[in-house]
């Protein structure tokens, strides 16, 4: 989806317009879930606006118009090629959707900018709020597990990068299946690497269509929407929106 320059390159953690901690009611008599693991996507706990800070010094003056036109097609590559049975990995779609935008764009692309742009995702580093927002986590003994599009190799250097070592039990990798999500298949991983029932897990989510995904599938879900974005309206509702994993925390509480 399309964002534009104040949410890429001027959004900071303390200034995101967020609507706080939303709640969609649970169903007339529903028990509340006993939640017991919680899988990630990588962005409620990566930061991805170095990209696109970068792509700002490298194409000055354009460089908020690149990053709509390729993330945008990042995503639309992810899920055409799952659809189509020619799958690639997050890197290569990563950077197919950054030749076609700078194309799209009349940038001339290098082979050293190409290089920077796309291993820019190797360093990318832990939202400020995400560290102890994720050791809170653990010390209730939730168990925690990353469940990303993006390649093992990108979610291992985020880790590192942001000193988050030994708090993940999992870090799932669709790349490992050949499809993306919100492909069903996706989401089962978590499933099978916890050994639990659906209900036991919670999804959080960095994108719209990633929360709605994960709803259809049947976990409780919620929405880190740092960006302050609409729902995407795919006829399926988050359990929660907050604007951080503090608010996810909350949220956590809430229902023990």
């Amino acid at each position: 989806m399309p964002l534009n320059r104040r949410e890429f390159l001027n959004l900071a953690t303390a200034g995101v317009a967020a609507a706080g901690l939303a709640s969609m009611p649970l169903t007339h008599g529903a028990k509340k879930p006993e939640i017991k693991a919680i899988a990630f996507d990588a962005f409620p706990i990566l930061d991805p606006r170095p990209v696109f800070v970068l792509a700002e010094k490298l194409f000055p003056g354009q460089g908020t118009e690149l990053s709509n036109a390729w993330r945008t097609r990042q995503f639309e590559y992810q899920w055409l090629r799952a659809l189509s049975g020619r799958y690639v990995d997050f890197w290569q779609a990563t950077e197919d959707s950054l030749v076609y935008a700078t194309e799209l764009l009349n940038l001339d692309l290098t082979p050293e900018k190409r290089k920077q742009l796309t291993e820019a995702y190797l360093g990318l580093k832990a939202w400020p709020d995400a560290p102890a927002a994720l050791e809170s986590l653990k010390r209730t003994g939730i168990r925690l597990a990353f469940l990303s599009n993006a390649t093992p190799k990108i979610l291992d250097a985020g880790i590192k990068n942001s000193g988050l070592d030994g708090l993940f039990e999992h870090v799932l990798s669709t790349d490992k299946i050949r499809t993306y999500k919100p492909d069903p298949r996706a989401y089962q991983m978590a499933i099978d690497a916890f050994g639990l029932a659906r209900e036991e897990i919670l999804f959080s989510a960095f994108a719209g269509w990633d929360a709605a995904g994960a709803k259809s599938f049947g976990y409780t879900t919620f929405w880190v929407n740092r960006l302050n974005l609409p729902r995407e309206q795919l006829g399926v509702l988050p359990d929660a929106v907050g604007k951080n994993l503090n608010d996810l925390v909350s949220f956590v509480k809430a229902l023990s």
